[in-house]
Protein backbone atom coordinates (compact mmCIF):
# COMPACT_ATOMS: atom_id res chain seq x y z
CA UNK A 1 0.00 0.00 0.00
CA UNK A 2 1.43 3.50 -1.12
CA UNK A 3 2.20 6.21 1.84
CA UNK A 4 1.19 9.30 0.34
CA UNK A 5 2.17 12.59 2.50
CA UNK A 6 1.21 16.12 1.69
CA UNK A 7 3.34 19.04 3.87
CA UNK A 8 2.14 22.83 4.30
CA UNK A 9 5.17 24.76 5.24
CA UNK A 10 6.02 27.98 6.07
CA UNK A 11 8.99 29.50 7.90
CA UNK A 12 6.80 29.18 11.30
CA UNK A 13 5.43 25.61 11.10
CA UNK A 14 4.85 22.66 8.53
CA UNK A 15 1.71 20.19 8.81
CA UNK A 16 2.05 16.73 7.21
CA UNK A 17 -0.97 14.89 6.32
CA UNK A 18 0.00 11.26 5.69
CA UNK A 19 -2.74 9.53 3.95
CA UNK A 20 -2.28 4.89 3.75
CA UNK A 21 -4.72 3.70 2.37
CA UNK A 22 -7.96 5.32 4.39
CA UNK A 23 -6.07 6.12 7.50
CA UNK A 24 -5.62 9.79 7.14
CA UNK A 25 -3.02 11.48 10.22
CA UNK A 26 -2.40 15.22 10.46
CA UNK A 27 0.77 16.32 12.57
CA UNK A 28 1.77 19.77 13.20
CA UNK A 29 5.42 20.48 13.82
CA UNK A 30 6.81 24.11 14.93
CA UNK A 31 9.90 25.23 13.44
CA UNK A 32 11.13 27.23 16.65
CA UNK A 33 13.25 29.64 14.29
CA UNK A 34 13.87 33.07 15.72
CA UNK A 35 11.45 36.23 13.80
CA UNK A 36 13.82 38.88 12.10
CA UNK A 37 16.52 40.56 13.86
CA UNK A 38 15.66 43.93 14.57
CA UNK A 39 18.36 46.06 15.79
CA UNK A 40 18.18 47.50 18.76
CA UNK A 41 19.66 50.70 21.36
CA UNK A 42 20.86 54.27 20.38
CA UNK A 43 23.30 55.51 18.14
CA UNK A 44 27.04 55.60 19.95
CA UNK A 45 28.72 58.99 19.85
CA UNK A 46 31.51 57.65 17.50
CA UNK A 47 29.27 56.25 14.68
CA UNK A 48 29.81 52.45 14.94
CA UNK A 49 26.47 51.55 15.03
CA UNK A 50 25.84 50.77 11.69
CA UNK A 51 28.68 48.62 11.48
CA UNK A 52 27.58 46.64 15.25
CA UNK A 53 24.01 46.19 13.71
CA UNK A 54 24.82 44.90 10.36
CA UNK A 55 27.68 42.24 12.25
CA UNK A 56 24.59 40.77 14.33
CA UNK A 57 22.15 40.95 11.97
CA UNK A 58 24.50 38.73 9.73
CA UNK A 59 25.03 36.85 12.94
CA UNK A 60 21.22 36.22 13.19
CA UNK A 61 20.69 35.34 9.65
CA UNK A 62 23.41 32.81 9.78
CA UNK A 63 21.56 31.72 13.28
CA UNK A 64 18.03 31.25 11.72
CA UNK A 65 19.85 29.52 8.58
CA UNK A 66 20.69 26.65 11.08
CA UNK A 67 17.19 26.62 12.60
CA UNK A 68 15.65 26.17 9.28
CA UNK A 69 17.99 23.71 8.36
CA UNK A 70 17.38 21.83 11.11
CA UNK A 71 13.60 22.41 10.85
CA UNK A 72 13.74 21.08 7.75
CA UNK A 73 15.52 17.66 8.49
CA UNK A 74 12.85 17.16 11.00
CA UNK A 75 10.28 17.41 8.79
CA UNK A 76 11.90 15.12 6.28
CA UNK A 77 12.37 12.67 9.29
CA UNK A 78 8.93 12.32 9.79
CA UNK A 79 7.68 12.46 6.37
CA UNK A 80 9.65 9.01 6.74
CA UNK A 81 9.72 6.47 3.57
CA UNK A 82 6.69 8.50 1.83
CA UNK A 83 5.91 7.55 -1.47
CA UNK A 84 5.24 10.33 -2.96
CA UNK A 85 5.32 14.07 -1.08
CA UNK A 86 3.37 17.06 -1.76
CA UNK A 87 4.34 20.44 -0.73
CA UNK A 88 3.00 23.43 -0.94
CA UNK A 89 3.00 27.02 1.35
CA UNK A 90 2.53 30.81 1.16
CA UNK A 91 6.96 31.43 1.00
CA UNK A 92 10.09 30.32 0.14
CA UNK A 93 10.25 27.67 2.66
CA UNK A 94 8.21 24.85 -0.20
CA UNK A 95 10.82 25.30 -2.38
CA UNK A 96 13.95 25.26 0.47
CA UNK A 97 12.30 21.87 2.13
CA UNK A 98 12.37 20.56 -1.84
CA UNK A 99 16.11 21.56 -1.86
CA UNK A 100 16.71 19.65 0.95
CA UNK A 101 14.85 16.07 0.40
CA UNK A 102 16.68 16.70 -3.48
CA UNK A 103 19.90 16.40 -1.77
CA UNK A 104 19.17 13.05 -0.14
CA UNK A 105 20.67 10.55 -2.77
CA UNK A 106 17.63 8.80 -4.26
CA UNK A 107 15.12 11.21 -2.57
CA UNK A 108 14.43 13.52 -5.34
CA UNK A 109 11.86 11.24 -7.38
CA UNK A 110 9.44 10.90 -4.31
CA UNK A 111 8.53 14.71 -4.70
CA UNK A 112 5.00 14.35 -6.81
CA UNK A 113 4.39 18.26 -6.71
CA UNK A 114 6.01 21.59 -5.25
CA UNK A 115 2.85 24.27 -5.50
CA UNK A 116 2.11 27.90 -4.12
CA UNK A 117 -0.58 27.67 -2.06
CA UNK A 118 -2.00 30.51 0.25
CA UNK A 119 -2.39 29.98 4.35
CA UNK A 120 -5.43 27.82 4.95
CA UNK A 121 -7.18 25.92 7.57
CA UNK A 122 -6.32 22.86 8.89
CA UNK A 123 -8.79 21.00 7.05
CA UNK A 124 -8.42 22.49 3.71
CA UNK A 125 -4.89 21.09 4.50
CA UNK A 126 -6.41 17.64 4.59
CA UNK A 127 -8.61 18.19 1.98
CA UNK A 128 -6.24 19.67 -0.52
CA UNK A 129 -3.74 16.52 0.00
CA UNK A 130 -6.71 14.00 -0.78
CA UNK A 131 -7.95 15.82 -4.14
CA UNK A 132 -4.26 16.24 -4.95
CA UNK A 133 -3.43 12.48 -4.61
CA UNK A 134 -6.70 10.86 -6.12
CA UNK A 135 -6.14 12.89 -8.77
CA UNK A 136 -2.88 11.23 -9.53
CA UNK A 137 -4.31 8.01 -9.15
Amino acid sequence: MKKNIGIWIDHKEAILVSIEGDQTKVERIESGAESHFRPSGGRKAGGTCVAQSVSKEQKADERRKHQFHDFYQMVIKKAGKADNIFIFGPAEAKLELAKEIEKIKGQHDRIAAVEASDRLTENQIVAKVKSFFIVRE
